[in-house]
């Protein structure tokens, strides 16, 4: 295998190596490394502006170093192991070369215009489940808030990702965008839309971002959860990891947006409390626990970007369950062009079969799942972690 540019997970000073193929690492310097003496000039052109030489760097460096600088999974070492992201290698291919050659991908780049009436039925089908449940049985209620409430909220969770793209009424309605995005969170009992529009747009811009993705598990989940059982809890607490992770890895400042988020959400739970009573609030709340924790739509969320395949960070699922998570599955795509709604994607690979057919893809999110669990060479620490130079210009 050709080697692999690496850089040392922990702050400081990087230190280089060379990935030789197997599960050793070589120390080197940059007159041993091709691609380390490659990547050091092309950064110095970039800096200083020599545009054209620059850009015939990135382009020979795209062509043909990218395949052998995509992955990076250290599970048995017990550390993450980190590529320092170039900025010219931000994404899988050049999405500008792809746009320029179809030019019907730039039209789908319009708002669903069905996206707030399937928010508006998923938010009054689960009113309807809180005025069913206020009668049932304890067990019957955790039944249905898995097997029903869980999927509907799951899907709701997915909805606001599609509308913190302001694929609901477009980039000139933001102000209409987050508040749908607060109605979409309703049913879930918690506030959520807010902070999850302020952490996902670091996870498009540095994906992979050491101290800024907040979607890359800490090193001490890494180290805990690293058992079968262990990471069988692990995916079962997912959504306490998702809450509680950007309050240790990149704390933000609270928004106004968020405070208001908390205060609506306080009032509908307290809504449904005065109305039918304590059950159906606690059938919302176990329907977004046990929904986006040990659930099979769940699967998507080590589906998209855990290192299941040597070269490859990034995954696609093309499989029914898209129909009720907004064809979240289609996540190469989605990342190659964010502004796509959800039920455009599958027209951008139509369009574009060439950069999407040939490569790898999950046909099962219950079997990720089961290979995430039972595969020793899986766990939290499979994901690529960057050393991202942070953006100066906020989006």
């Amino acid at each position: 295998m050709f080697p692999m540019l690496v850089a040392g997970h922990w702050p400081g000073t990087p230190r280089w190596w060379l990935h030789t193929g197997d599960h050793g690492f070589w120390r080197g310097h940059s007159s041993q490394s091709p691609i380390l003496a490659c990547e050091v000039a092309s950064r110095w052109l970039w800096e200083r502006g020599a545009w054209g030489v620059r850009s015939a760097v990135a382009l020979w460096l795209r062509l043909s170093l990218r395949p052998y600088v995509a992955w990076a999974s250290c599970s048995e070492a017990g550390q993450f192991v980190a590529l320092w992201l170039l900025w010219f290698l931000a994404s899988r291919h050049d999405v500008s070369v792809t746009g320029a050659k179809y030019p019907a991908i730039k039209a789908l780049m319009r708002p669903d215009p069905r996206l707030k009436w399937t928010v508006l039925a998923l938010v009054l089908a689960q009113l309807l489940a809180c005025w069913l449940v206020r009668g049932l049985a304890w067990r019957w209620l955790i039944f249905w808030a898995y097997a029903f409430g869980g999927c509907v909220n799951h899907s709701l969770t997915l909805a606001i990702h599609d509308i913190s793209h302001n694929v609901a009424f477009g980039t000139g309605c933001a102000a209409r965008n987050r508040w749908f995005a607060v109605f979409a969170n309703l049913p879930m009992g918690v506030p959520y839309a807010a902070s999850f529009k302020k952490y996902h747009i670091d996870h498009h811009r540095y994906l992979g971002g050491d101290g800024l993705d907040v979607d890359v598990p800490t090193r001490l989940e890494g180290r805990l959860f690293c058992t079968p059982a262990r990471k069988l809890l692990w995916l079962a607490l997912q959504p306490f990891f998702y809450a509680l992770r950007p309050l240790c890895v990149h704390p933000k400042a609270l928004t106004r947006m968020e405070v208001l988020n908390a205060l609506v959400q306080l009032a509908a739970d307290a809504a449904v409390f005065a109305l039918w009573g304590l059950k159906p609030v606690a059938y919302l709340l176990a329907s977004s626990l046990l929904g986006l924790g040990l659930h099979p739509i769940s699967g998507h969320f080590v589906a998209e970007h855990y290192m299941f395949l040597q070269g490859h960070e990034t995954y696609s699922y093309y499989g029914p369950l898209n129909c009720i998570t907004f064809n979240v599955g289609y996540h190469v795509e989605h990342h190659d062009f964010p502004s796509i709604p959800g039920c455009n994607l599958p027209l951008v690979r139509k369009i574009a079969p060439e950069y999407y057919d040939h490569l790898p893809q999950h046909h099962s999110w219950v079997k990720v799942l089961w290979d995430f669990v039972f595969d020793d060479s899986l766990g939290p620490f499979s994901r690529v972690k960057r050393v991202c130079k942070l953006a100066e210009d906020p989006l």
